[in-house]
């Protein structure tokens, strides 16, 4: 999500209570906790968010992969990797971002200093965004994507991908640049047949709280051809908060909703499914525990 688009209509409201906890640790693989607890006005305080982190990691979520969508927040996104062990980075300037304009020469040699930082072990979001970018800026974009799984690539680092109404468009890029080792599809937006895609071609599918909604069948769809190594589990906080929350601000605390109807759509046990997002987040990002090496 861009910071530039707005919020306001995902923090209705006081936010919701913590869910019940899961009987395993998971992780939330894509969030923004300087939107989620600073918004768009200010960023939050380190005590702020280290309550936030605390929060999630009570419910069984202790990892986290906070992502930036411009030169400011990736900024912000490692300095806090940095200082905190619960927490990866994901730098990029977001799709929508770049068709305005702001990938430009400067943007790309931030992003690709920061992706070789030791605690940075994504680039993303990048991709492309079909629905809140025009026609106009359409080539600005797919270059900075294209730029982007360049920079990715050079640094032996995942790729997070924002897909919008761009299926084809991304699968194609991605075939003519030629994928990093590990592509993850945030907030995952396809049917099964281009999850069936996305599968065969290795990229692991990350589901957020929309896989709760009532109109999404085709994701549960999607979820459940998808094998359960495949899969990830994501927030995108303070966006897309799964159900009974629709509405409401989300944060990484309420990653145990997603989780649990992954499991009934997928027919994993609750404990196995956990333990199984957590390797697979841990072969794609690397550990989290501090000192060691991805």
């Amino acid at each position: 999500m861009s910071r530039s688009a707005s919020s306001r209509a995902n923090r209705r409201g006081e936010p919701p209570p913590s869910p019940e906890p899961l009987p395993a640790p998971a992780l939330d693989s894509h969030t923004h906790l300087d939107i989620a607890v600073g918004g768009e006005s200010r960023l939050p305080t380190d005590p702020e968010v280290d309550a936030e982190i605390e929060a999630a990691a009570a419910v069984g979520v202790p990892r986290l992969v906070q992502v930036g969508v411009d030169v400011a927040s990736s900024r912000w996104s490692a300095d806090l990797a940095a200082r905190h062990p619960n927490v990866l980075a994901a730098v990029a300037v977001h799709p929508n971002e770049a068709g305005a304009g702001a990938a430009d020469d400067e943007a790309l040699a931030e992003i690709d200093r920061l992706a070789a930082l030791p605690r940075v072990r994504a680039v993303g979001e990048t991709g492309l965004d079909r629905f809140r970018t025009g026609p106009e800026g359409w080539a600005a974009q797919e270059a900075s994507f294209r730029a982007h799984i360049r920079i990715a690539k050079e640094h032996g680092v995942a790729l997070v991908i924002h897909d919008r109404e761009a299926h084809a468009e991304i699968l194609e890029v991605l075939e003519d640049e030629g994928p990093p080792e590990h592509t993850v599809f945030h907030c995952f937006s396809g049917d099964a047949a281009f999850a069936k895609a996305c599968v065969e071609r290795g990229f692991v599918l990350s589901f957020a709280g929309t896989l709760t909604f009532g109109n999404a069948a085709y994701l549960r769809e999607a979820a459940a051809l998808t094998p359960v190594d495949q899969l990830l589990v994501e927030t995108d906080s303070p966006f897309l908060t799964p159900m009974p929350h629709r509405g409401r601000p989300n944060a990484s605390r309420l990653v145990p909703l997603t989780v649990r109807a992954l499991a009934d759509v997928t027919g994993v046990d609750l404990a196995e499914l956990c333990h199984t997002l957590t390797a697979t987040a841990e072969r794609v990002f690397g550990p989290w525990q501090d000192g060691e090496q991805r």
